[in-house]
């Protein structure tokens, strides 16, 4: 079995790895590529090449090491040095140019490794073919998606229409790692994958961040016999070559005796990247040897940028209606304030409302000592001491898929709640909204078995990951489904909306029960949203510590109108502030207060307390910080610039055919990055949206830096087919 590994032990070198450290093997120093290419490494100040793939030279027909790259014939030379002004540090930049004693064609890769020169790979050209069209086709299609399943699907069918492999897998990762097949298109007499889970194990974490660097990959061969580099260590560095962004770079012997296992003869995978993280891989599998071509593979990798893209458009709008629910339950919270006094029957006088948006089938208010239900529930007494357990957890949203198993006291509670979600709905202990759902016996499809103990020996069969790959079922008990991260963001949107709400009602008692003054003061004066209570006089009754934190040290205001010289537009605001003590009318608007650390942007609610239609008690007013906003608009504008930017830098006469199928495909992604950026800044919550804005900017220019890299190619091949 697998075992930890200490402190002070070192990462295995490339092909040293066994069972008990595989995960940390140093699979970017291979040392060795494939043998369908060349790979040669060049000091940068005079192009010379300081090492080589062992098969550079039979390859080229003429010696390499030492030599500069203009001697080793043909027009490589000269096509490389126009794009050494490029970074060529994160995507490898591609061209035709011929090379060898024979000037024969070849792809050529480059970019500029760890620790300096420039590595360039050289591949024998596949056959001459326009993708244009069928890659415009796709990415149409990704964008008429409307669900992530159907997404999953389409991609599976794009990915074998086009590189044409015997199986396409899009392949999920989990929130432990575990991958699952979500979707799949095969030959017809291949057996099914659908529907199995791998272990997190079957794929290192030094692969998944490789996965990150390098989005497509490919082995051609399985049966290959790796070409080492010469010398071993760089000449540059002194130690081994970092081969991370290299196309031809040998896989690790453990992964290849995995894929022998598995019986498959050649792979391609493609990172499927959404919000900066890894989200799942599109795993192409082919059971006999299959060179890609650059072309192809450059396809490959924009339509997964695409695709990675519409999947946070999607998971962005399932938020975004998710939200719709809870701004609809908060509507009727505040008018159940306003006609009942409370808002607590508004919570649950239609229980789908506040199921429905988690999908769960049981919820339990639990404030103020009493307990409120829907659904399915434990008993009170459970529920009471669930409640002081939470309590004793982190503050925020918590949730369990398997509560029983993880505190075992309440393992008489999974048939009905073995899953929980639970959300504080104020700062007071044992005040919680909480949501249940039941256990989920189900039979898990794993492609072998996960717990298997594997010997771990010399003879290389031995240190495979998995000897068969029947399917292995799993009966799973006491475990519920999966909360999701729209589950947690929905949540945790509907507990600040309670929390906001329970402010409020809270600010309203204070008003009517002078005899309850005190609790209330320190509950409201607690809260970490700003807030002002006052009297119908203007006079004000309380201004808590978050709103104190605001204004300048000094005296605390006295009267509502001594707040004015701390606002920015202090016109305006006077003006709404005597409509509001006069004529009893409220006020929700956005207003700049001036802060110790300068001006804020803050929307401000302001609602008259009634004790009858005619009779005003007081005020409330609640202040939200704005700065989330203020930062969504500022990334939104960034975004919006940078797309017309890369537009306006490739925008100019048209010169050619593969120019128009250049902004016929850029339009197609600009016009999926402007979708999801749309979904994403409606669905998702605000202090997230900058960085899923920003990332999908840079997956938008990678992608039509990938494209332009594939046109390119195709506009050279092209001129080489007819010279004329």
């Amino acid at each position: 079995m697998r075992q930890a590994p200490t402190a002070a032990s070192a990462p295995p070198a490339f092909g040293q790895a066994d069972l008990s450290n595989c995960e940390r093997e140093q699979i970017h120093l291979a040392a060795s590529i494939q043998p369908h290419g060349i790979l040669l490494l060049l000091r940068e100040a005079d192009l010379v090449v300081v090492q080589a793939s062992a098969n550079a030279a039979a390859v080229l027909g003429t010696p390499v090491l030492g030599r500069p790259l203009v001697a080793l014939g043909g027009d490589v030379a000269a096509r490389l040095q126009p794009l050494l002004a490029q970074r060529l540090d994160a995507i490898p930049a591609a061209m035709r140019c011929t090379a060898g004693a024979g000037g024969a064609a070849f792809d050529a890769l480059l970019h500029r490794p760890a620790g300096g020169g420039v590595i360039v790979e050289l591949e024998p050209p596949g056959a001459a073919s326009d993708l244009s069209r069928r890659v415009e086709r796709a990415l149409q299609a990704i964008l008429s998606t409307y669900s992530p399943r159907m997404l999953c699907e389409e991609a599976a069918r794009i990915f074998r229409d086009i590189a044409g492999y015997d199986r396409v897998m899009v392949y999920r990762f989990d929130d432990e790692g575990h991958g699952e097949v979500v979707s799949e298109q095969r030959r017809d007499d291949l057996e099914p994958y659908l529907g199995n889970r791998y272990p997190a194990s079957d794929i290192p974490q030094i692969a998944r961040r490789l996965y990150v660097r390098n989005r497509v990959r490919v082995l051609a061969d399985i049966g290959y016999v790796p070409v080492p580099l010469e010398p071993r260590l760089s000449p540059l560095t002194g130690s081994d070559l970092d081969m991370s962004l290299c196309s031809l770079r040998s896989i690790s012997p453990m992964h290849v005796q995995y894929l022998q296992n598995m019986g498959v003869g050649a792979t391609l995978v493609a990172s499927l990247m959404v919000g900066g993280r890894l989200w799942g891989l599109v795993s192409c599998h082919h059971y006999a040897p299959k060179t890609v071509p650059f072309p192809i593979r450059a396809a490959c990798e924009l339509l997964a940028e695409a695709i990675g893209t519409r999947i946070a458009a999607l998971e962005s709008f399932v938020q975004a209606q998710a939200e719709l629910a809870v701004r609809r339950l908060e509507q009727r919270m505040i008018e159940a304030i306003g006609r009942e006094g409370d808002w607590r029957g508004a919570l649950f006088d239609q229980p789908q409302t506040l199921l429905q948006p988690l999908n769960a089938n049981g919820a339990v208010l639990l404030f103020e000592g009493q307990v409120l239900s829907a659904g399915e529930v434990p008993g009170t007494a459970e529920l009471r001491d669930l409640g002081a357990w939470l309590d004793r957890q982190p503050r925020g949203v918590i949730a369990r898929t398997a509560l029983g198993t993880e505190e075992p006291r309440f393992a008489a509670l999974a048939p009905g709640a073995a899953g929980l979600l639970a959300t504080p709905v104020s700062e007071e202990p044992g005040e919680w909204l909480v949501w249940f759902r039941p256990e989920q016996v189900q039979t898990v499809i794993w492609g072998g078995d996960p717990f298997k103990p594997v010997i771990v020996g010399n003879d290389p069969t031995q240190l495979s990951p998995r000897r068969s790959f029947a399917k292995w079922h799993q009966v799973v008990e006491g475990t519920a489904e999966r909360w999701t991260p729209t589950d947690l963001a929905t949540a945790r949107l509907i507990g600040d909306t309670v929390t906001d709400v329970v402010l409020q009602f809270r600010a309203v008692r204070m008003l009517i029960a002078l005899d309850q003054l005190e609790q209330v003061r320190r509950q409201v004066g607690a809260a970490e949203q700003a807030a002002v209570v006052a009297d119908a006089e203007g006079r004000v009754l309380l201004a808590n510590a978050a709103f104190g934190l605001l204004l300048p040290a000094g005296a605390p205001p006295q009267r509502l109108a001594d707040l004015l010289p701390h606002f920015a537009d202090r016109a305006d605001v006077g003006m709404r502030l005597r409509d509001l003590l006069q004529n009893g009318r409220s006020w929700r608007g956005e207003v700049t207060l001036r802060t110790p650390d300068g001006e804020r942007p803050l929307l401000l609610r302001a609602d008259p307390v009634f004790s009858s239609p005619e009779r005003v008690l007081g005020f409330v007013f609640l202040f939200t910080d704005l700065a989330d906003r203020k930062a969504v608009e500022t990334a939104r504008r960034r975004f919006q610039e940078g797309l017309l930017e890369g537009q306006r830098l490739r925008a100019g006469p048209l010169e050619s055919k593969s120019d128009l199928v250049f902004r016929t495909l850029l339009q197609a992604v600009v016009e999926n990055a402007q979708l999801a950026a749309l979904e994403i800044t409606e669905g998702v919550e605000l202090s997230r949206i900058p960085e899923m804005l920003d990332q999908v900017r840079v997956s938008a220019a990678r992608a039509a830096e990938v494209l332009e890299g594939l046109i390119r190619h195709a506009a050279q091949e092209s001129r080489e087919r007819d010279p004329g």
